[in-house]
């Protein structure tokens, strides 16, 4: 028996037509709860810009040290997180708010000294998801994790993307669906290609087919792939891109 359908939530996706949280709402009230992850890198950096704190990026990801920590923490656990769950809970659903700390759910070790407090997953411990999702609730996941420490855990920055492939992977997802704010994967004649192989999709990368930014989110795409995970790429912004997702973006498959 598969386990059930996880998105990965983009802010950018999320647009006027968008109906990603109803879309949400309406599969729990059928029977078929979701589990949400999301990150809130934009939003994040509207606050530390706000509150004049320096941030900048390394390989994709956002240097982490003593004072963004605290801001990263408090957009993604916090604001952007209860946002996601008021939102689906405003739909007719029941959602619960958690971090990858909370339960220690997402075990991590420290990524590199230069970036900070940033985490790369060594562990999933799903219990907690497992324990709502079994109650019918909708568990909505952040991209905060922890590294095991004596007197306390420390919490850390993952990223979003990676994080959606492993918890997908220890829940043996149905299928990881990433919402985006593009069509799909696209030839070089800017068709979206239905189906990609983990071998296609690499050479696409290799000839500059695949470019900027749609590289890191094809290779959270393979990761997921090389979990033995079913996924797919959507355009989150699109009304009904949940329900209808079986006619639309690009799947990836084994090859």
């Amino acid at each position: 028996m598969s386990g059930p359908l996880v998105i990965k939530i983009g802010g950018s996706t999320l647009g006027e037509a968008d109906t990603t949280f109803r879309d949400v709402a309406a599969m729990a009230i059928a029977g078929n709860v979701p589990v949400v992850i999301h990150g809130g890198g934009a939003e994040a950096s509207r606050w530390l810009e706000a509150m004049g704190i320096p941030s900048h990026f390394e390989r994709g990801l956002r240097v982490t040290d003593d004072k963004v920590l605290p801001v990263v923490v408090a957009v993604f656990a916090g604001l952007v997180n209860k946002r996601i769950v008021a939102a689906i809970n405003a739909a007719g659903a029941t959602a619960v708010g958690l971090s990858g700390a909370d339960g220690r759910i997402l075990e991590c070790r420290l990524a590199d000294p230069a970036l900070g407090f940033v985490g790369v997953p060594v562990a999933v411990h799903p219990e907690a998801i497992l324990a709502l999702h079994a109650a019918g609730i909708i568990p909505v996941i952040s991209s905060i994790g922890y590294v095991a420490g004596r007197a306390a855990d420390q919490l850390v920055n993952v990223n979003a993307d990676t994080i959606a492939g492993e918890i997908a992977a220890a829940l043996h997802a149905e299928e990881l669906v990433f919402l985006t704010d593009v069509d799909g994967v696209r030839d070089g004649a800017s068709a979206v290609i239905p189906h990609l192989t983990a071998e296609t999709a690499r050479s696409l990368i290799a000839d500059g087919t695949i470019s900027g930014g749609m590289i890191p989110k094809v290779e959270a795409c393979l990761h997921a792939l090389d979990l033995g995970v079913p996924v797919r790429i959507i355009d989150g912004r699109k009304a009904g891109a949940l329900t209808g997702r079986a006619a639309s973006g690009t799947s990836f498959v084994p090859g």
